[in-house]
Formats: structure tokens, C-alpha cells, sequence
């Protein structure tokens, strides 16, 4: 039977038996749908004991962010834990993580100078802290996250290597709707028309891969079809679109070796994110 807790001491209790295993842990903002479940079966794989928080952290939303809309739903997303096979849920309070406004927050160098680091300032601050949190209260083996949120994904691998973190951080494949658009909790915020939009930022990153692996080596001009797509079949604005080298993530201007190609668009109500990385052909 599933257990669930909501306060940091009960946690810990509920945990104790288990630490003789491996525990993994999936950490999610709730509204939990099928890429979620993937990032569960990838915990299953690896762990005996699989642990999923839910927790809308207040401090990676900036003031005009979508922190009130985010939506939420606890009853749901206990039952969707439960029918996976998830075997403890933490979900606290906002009262519960932050007690007190924090007063020590991890300071992030050139990783966050980049993409979201700049459009969302604080957020990715917001992001490690709440993850080192996390991975203190639950202490797991393996903590697992979707490369759809790849830019977060690495920061979170390089703040476990750097804080010493007993843990390795898996990677999952961004899992996509069968017309190609990646899974995300705030999809629901896209209206009717919108939501039929949205496939065709996959679509613009299909376009940039392929140029760039039939030999388009000109950023610029990789940028500018993707932008072209985006423009030509949404109504929504592309609010960041950058092309860097991975896995490094340096600036470029002519491609010559594997990249990862990121996008952010905008439409009405919502702020939706891709990436796609591109191996270069021998």
C-alpha cells in the first residue's frame, strides 16, 4: 500500500526501513501525467523503493510567473501515484519546506547566464534549492528527471557533483504526445487553437536537426527556419531560441560538433519549453 506524508519528521520515519535498498526519488510540481509516469517506471528500474514529491516551489516562479495558475491537484495526483506503483509520496507544505525565508540560497556561475538562467531570473537558484532540500529529506540513490527541462537537468547533475550528493541523477527521454508535443502540466493552460499550434515547435526542431545533420554548419541560418516555422504556424512568440554545443554548453557560431538546440515559446497564458540535441554524422 502506498504511503504518503506531508511533514519533513514523518518522512524520515516512513523511510527508515527502507534505506536497506535502493530508493529513488522523482521530484515533480504535481499535475502529474504520462511523462511523469516514465520518469516512475525509470525509478522502478533502478530502485527498490520508489519516492515521488509533489511540491510547487514558490521560489523558482518569478513575480510575474504563473505560480497562482499552476495547476494543482493533490487527490488526483495521489490516485495517478497509486495505479504506478509509486510506493511513498511526499507533499508538503509550502509552511513545511520554508518554515523561515531562506537565508542561504546556492549561488549558480555560467550555467544559469544562459537560456532560462536569463529569461527567468532566480529560477534556476529557486530550483537547486529546493532540490538540495529534497535530496537532504529523502537522502535516495537515484534521483530521476525528464531532458525535456534539459538546461535543469544539467545543473542538477553538476549541484549533486559539487555538494558531494551520494546519488546519481538520471536522465529520461522528454515524452511527447503522438503528435510530437512534449508533455508538460501547464499544456492544460494552452486554448483549443493553441493546443493545435503547439506540435509545430517540435516540428521547427525536426527542421533545425535535419539541416544541421545534411551539413548546414551557419547558426544564424539554422535559427532563422526554425523561427520561420514557429512563426508561420503559431500564434505564439518564440521567447528564446539559442543553439550551444553539448555537452558544455559554449557559445557558437558555426556547428562542428554535437549541439542542443533550445526553444521557448510564448503563447497567451502559457510559456512552453523543447530542446532537442542533434548528434553530428561522422
Amino acid at each position: 500500500m502506498m504511503k504518503t506524508a506531508d511533514t519533513i519528521k514523518e518522512t524520515r520515519e516512513i523511510l527508515k526501513p527502507y534505506r536497506k535498498g535502493k530508493i529513488a526519488l522523482v521530484p515533480t510540481m504535481g499535475y502529474l501525467h504520462e511523462g511523469h509516469m516514465a520518469l516512475v517506471a525509470k525509478a522502478r528500474e533502478q530502485a527498490d523503493f520508489v519516492a515521488l514529491s509533489l511540491f510547487v516551489n514558490p521560489l523558482q516562479f518569478g513575480p510575474d510567473e504563473d505560480l497562482e495558475t499552476y495547476p494543482r491537484d493533490l487527490e488526483r495526483d495521489l490516485k495517478i501515484c497509486e495505479e504506478n506503483g509509486v510506493d511513498f509520496v511526499f507533499h508538503p507544505s509550502e509552511e513545511e519546506m520554508y518554515p523561515k525565508t531562506p537565508e542561504l540560497q546556492i549561488s549558480l556561475a555560467s550555467m544559469s547566464s544562459i537560456l532560462d538562467g536569463v529569461k527567468r531570473p532566480g529560477h534556476f537558484e529557486g530550483v537547486v534549492t529546493v532540490v538540495n532540500k529534497l535530496f537532504n529529506i529523502i537522502k535516495p540513490d537515484f534521483a530521476i528527471f525528464g531532458e525535456k527541462d534539459r538546461q535543469q537537468l544539467m545543473i542538477i547533475q553538476r549541484m549533486a557533483e559539487d555538494f558531494n550528493h551520494d546519488l546519481e541523477i538520471i536522465g529520461v527521454p522528454t515524452a511527447r504526445e503522438s503528435d510530437g508535443l512534449a508533455k508538460s502540466s501547464r499544456n492544460v493552460n494552452l486554448t483549443d487553437v493553441e493546443r493545435e499550434e503547439a506540435p509545430a515547435i517540435h516540428q521547427a526542431l525536426e527542421i533545425g536537426r535535419n539541416l544541421v545533420q545534411e551539413g548546414e554548419t551557419d547558426i544564424e541560418s539554422v535559427k532563422e527556419r526554425i523561427e520561420m516555422h514557429v512563426m508561420d504556424h503559431t500564434s505564439g512568440v518564440i521567447d528564446d531560441l539559442q543553439i550551444f554545443t553539448h555537452p558544455d554548453l559554449n557559445i557558437i557560431q558555426t556547428v562542428s560538433t554535437d549541439v542542443i538546440i533550445f526553444i521557448a515559446v510564448k503563447f497567451e497564458r502559457v510559456r512552453l519549453i523543447d530542446n532537442m540535441l542533434v548528434i553530428i554524422n561522422d
